[in-house]
């Protein structure tokens, strides 16, 4: 297997720490290992990742840090001791329920981010079933395909099975297959306004009604959009209703610190009614240190996130958000379109949304090798599978950047069919055998390897391979072979599935 030359004069790092220094260091000698550490982090600031990062103005994050440090101390655990947390959560859950049409009856909670939103709404499912149905020994929820794997770490955590249903070719929730999965076990299902893989918005409504019909509770999943959809409406883009709007809708998570632009971890779970919101809650009280009630997941609730939040989302205003996302919609039309014009390149998802995906339209264009081609000149790539696919979440900071993009991956494209052997090099192959590999398990084997080698007791902190894992040395020893073998897998279980398709339609004639 050929191996891309990454020899590189090495830079002086910080050494690793493995006990705490019995005499404390100087304050400007740890800042100074700090900007140390961060030299070879990604540069988002020139627009150059498009996940991970949502930067509005370097006014705007100066002034979110000024907010955020100006409660950096205290602690939402305790809403008696520090009223004024508790006041400018209750102000942002209903600057978030205003926005997202929730009526008076509506109410929430903040989290630390979408992942502990999913979280509750799972809990909350799960308990709310103990209550209202308690003949549910084990409950499940139905939800896409797409949907964030926090759920899935949700019902692991909880003890809920989850049930995935099919996408059609839109990549959208098929509602038969949703329908279909629900049984009298089912304690709630789930829908994404948009599902982040694809940019792509599953059908509210129809899942509303449907919830409604089997008196489910219904959980949108609007952590990526929750911030950004509302003001694309109010510019006129033809969004599809996905809020409090639609009857059926139980509950919302949206992210403040995406397309809200507050500082990190900030979220909120929306709740149509405290009917739902008390089974969110957790109670002790034989705790011997007294009466214990939480909120959320975390015991300590960090004030600094809060106060940025409700600081950040006054300031921004609506008329920031709107000249916000003017920007980043501007740059996401332009970016669809310049990938259009690419020959054997083909966009996956087309919704009014700010999520970009792109695909490969023929085999002579590997997506992985061209995601490698774009890595070598500075991009970073957010690989997909299931099907082969790049993602680009699109804010107003990548406006400047666009036709720089353009440039970059129309000569990757050139140079990858001009290369047809690059599919079987470097991260192409990594990512192309995992999106190939026919066991799923295997793949979690190899992912957990990689994992093992970063957080293992020998680790360094530094860096992070691919790991010497089954996978990497299938790769090394064998490159190319493995992955056409695994075509050659794939294109015989399409051509068997094809026949027996056949076979079935010819017998029910």
């Amino acid at each position: 297997m050929v191996k891309r030359n990454t020899t590189k004069p090495k830079k002086k790092g910080v050494a690793p720490v493995a006990a705490i220094p019995r005499k404390g260091k100087a304050h400007a000698a740890l800042l100074a290992d700090l900007h140390v550490l961060g030299r070879d982090d990604v540069d988002w600031k020139k627009g150059r990742v498009f996940s991970l990062v949502y930067h509005a103005s370097d006014a705007h994050s100066a002034f979110l840090k000024e907010a955020h440090n100006a409660f950096f101390s205290e602690n939402g655990l305790n809403p008696l001791a520090f009223q004024s947390l508790r006041r400018m959560e209750k102000d942002v859950v209903r600057m978030a329920l205003t926005l997202l049409h929730g009526d008076a009856n509506a109410c929430g909670t903040m989290t630390s981010g979408g992942t502990e939103s999913l979280l509750l709404a799972v809990k909350m499912a799960r308990d709310h079933a103990r209550k209202k149905k308690p003949w549910i020994r084990r409950p499940n929820i139905v939800l896409p395909r797409s949907a964030h794997p926090a759920f899935d770490k949700a019902g692991e955590y909880f003890g809920v099975a989850l049930k995935h249903a099919a996408l059609d070719d839109e990549m959208r929730v098929d509602m038969k297959s949703l329908k279909k999965l629900v049984d009298r076990n089912t304690v709630m299902v789930v829908a994404s306004a948009p599902q982040y893989p694809h940019g792509v918005m599953d059908p509210i409504e129809q899942v509303g009604a449907f919830a409604q019909k089997k008196k489910l509770l219904f959980h949108v999943d609007a952590c990526v959009g929750g911030m950004v959809l509302p003001f694309l409406e109010k510019l006129g883009q033809p969004v599809p209703a996905w809020d409090f709007r639609v009857p059926g809708v139980t509950t919302i998570s949206a992210d403040l610190h995406k397309y809200g632009y507050t500082a990190k971890g900030a979220s909120v779970i929306l709740h149509r009614s405290i009917a739902t919101l008390k089974h969110q809650f957790f109670v002790a009280t034989e705790f011997p240190g007294g009466v214990y009630i939480s909120p959320s997941m975390p015991g300590t609730r960090p004030g600094g996130p809060i106060a940025a939040a409700w600081a950040g989302m006054q300031a921004m205003g609506e008329d920031g958000y709107l000249a916000l996302t003017q920007k980043a919609l501007t740059a996401t039309q332009k970016l669809r379109a310049g990938i259009r014009g690419i020959e054997g390149l083909r966009l996956v998802g087309d919704d009014p949304t700010t999520i970009v995906c792109w695909s490969s339209s023929n085999d002579a264009i590997d997506v992985y090798a061209v995601a490698d081609a774009m890595q070598d000149k500075g991009w970073l790539v957010d690989r997909q599978h299931q099907p082969p696919t790049v993602h680009l979440t699109v804010t107003a900071n990548h406006l400047p950047i666009v036709d720089e993009y353009l440039r970059d991956l129309r000569a990757s494209v050139a140079h990858v069919r001009a290369h047809p052997e690059l599919k079987s090099r470097g991260d192409a192959a990594m990512y192309g055998i995992m999106a190939r590999m026919p066991i799923r398990g295997a793949v979690k084997l190899a992912v957990d390897s990689v994992i093992e080698e970063m957080y293992g007791p020998e680790n360094s902190g530094e860096g992070g391979a691919r790991g010497d894992g089954p996978v990497a040395k299938l790769l090394d020893k064998y490159g190319a072979t493995a992955i056409e073998t695994l075509d050659r897998l794939a294109n015989v279980k399409k051509r068997a599935k094809t026949m027996l398709a056949m076979k079935l339609r010819t017998k029910a004639r």
